[in-house]
């Protein structure tokens, strides 16, 4: 009986480093909540332009979307000890991170260019956002190459899936707030 009380704590117990990622993400899931909540109202004012979102963010998105995928085979195959299918899918997951920051850029400069903003109060809120969702991407893209560099760096002797759970669950969020981000600039042309 004792026995399965211990056992009972023990799965109640997170990793500290996870818990600190979970409460990271808490604050930047309210961070984000502020600021789109900050944009709704203001645009409820009036004085406001609209645009239309660039082609680029609908192919971002879909690299976002498929290199959440290729992260989980990662995370699968490593907690699996295929090395071989590991190392793929962190590479092709790092290839995705990337052309997603470059189809980020490209769609926020072609949004920049083709918008008359006349020094607008939206392209300020807009650029508040855009800025600090840039720092989350580039933050889980340096997060995803220290893995990556990790991953061929050494030979795992210890098959401790922590630090890659912790790049996943930061890289599966940073997938999810881009879809909020979308779906909220859809909604709000």
């Amino acid at each position: 009986m004792i026995m399965a009380g211990q056992e009972k704590q023990q799965r109640k117990k997170i990793h500290p480093q996870k818990f600190a990622m979970w409460i990271a993400i808490g604050s930047i899931i309210m961070m984000f909540g502020g600021l789109t909540s900050g944009y709704i109202v203001r645009k409820s004012q009036g004085n406001w332009v609209n645009f239309n979102l660039p082609t680029e963010f609908y192919l971002s998105t879909v690299a976002i979307l498929l290199s959440s995928l290729t992260m989980v085979l990662a995370m699968r195959s490593f907690k699996q000890r295929q090395m071989p299918l590991h190392k793929a899918m962190i590479t092709i997951t790092l290839v995705l991170g990337v052309i997603f920051s470059v189809l980020q850029y490209l769609g926020f400069k072609d949004l920049y260019f083709h918008t008359k903003w006349n020094n607008n109060v939206s392209f300020q809120y807009l650029i508040v956002i855009v800025l600090v969702h840039a720092l989350h991407i580039i933050g889980g893209v340096i997060a995803l190459l220290i893995t990556f560099m990790r991953t061929f760096s050494r030979k795992v002797k210890i098959y401790s899936s922590t630090g890659l759970e912790i790049v996943g669950t930061y890289w599966h969020f940073v997938d999810i707030l881009w879809i909020y981000l979308f779906i909220f600039f859809l909604m709000n042309q």
